[in-house]
């Protein structure tokens, strides 16, 4: 059975995106979390398809920096956005850290009911995303050095972790920094946080 973690510590907004999955897709497994750390513990050793619906603010995670810790501590599971701070930029550097979707907490019920069928169905959905300017997504390896740096590891640790050498790391964090307009692992820090 198809499970759905709702991730979001406003409980109104994660009750009322309940009851709109709930009303959706009645026999899917729902459950609802309130911090970053519950749902990956929720995550571990669960082999069965999941869904997960996750904030960008969150008090034990901010804005990208989230999904890239979710995405490499679970890459099997789907992670969808559902943030009110849906900016162009912000949709396409989630898309770009592998978001199965993105839906705006400012969407209707109708959107939101057509962005969650989509995302049950396996499909993507960035519906306010330009497909000509919308970045390529990561690599799974660009996704596991980012969550490398967000937790503070040396280029040398993150090479160990993932049996690569210390010059692929620096090599993918050159094309990284390019890629989000930054210089230094600070200003990536910071931009992953945007």
């Amino acid at each position: 059975m198809l499970r759905v973690l709702l991730v979001d510590d406003h409980p109104l907004f994660r009750q009322a995106l309940a009851a709109t999955v709930a009303q959706i897709a009645p026999r899917l497994a729902i459950e609802q979390f309130d911090t970053l750390s519950a749902a990956r513990r929720a995550l571990d050793g669960d082999e069965r398809k999941g869904l997960v619906l996750l904030d960008l603010k969150l008090p034990d995670s901010q804005g990208i920096a989230g999904l890239l810790g979710l995405k490499a501590h679970a890459p099997a599971a789907s992670v969808a956005i559902v943030s009110a701070t849906d900016d162009a930029e912000t949709v396409l550097t989630a898309r770009a850290c592998g978001a199965a979707g993105f839906v705006s907490k400012a969407a209707g019920v109708e959107e939101l009911s057509a962005a969650l069928e989509s995302l049950f169905a396996g499909e993507p959905w960035f519906v306010s995303l330009d497909h000509d300017t919308a970045r390529e997504p990561l690599t799974p390896t660009q996704g596991r050095i980012l969550d490398g740096v967000q937790r503070g590891l040396m280029n040398k640790q993150i090479a160990y972790e993932l049996a690569l050498t210390e010059a692929t790391i620096k090599y993918h964090l050159t094309g990284l920094f390019r890629r989000f307009g930054v210089q230094t692992r600070a200003q990536l820090l910071a931009a992953m946080r945007d």
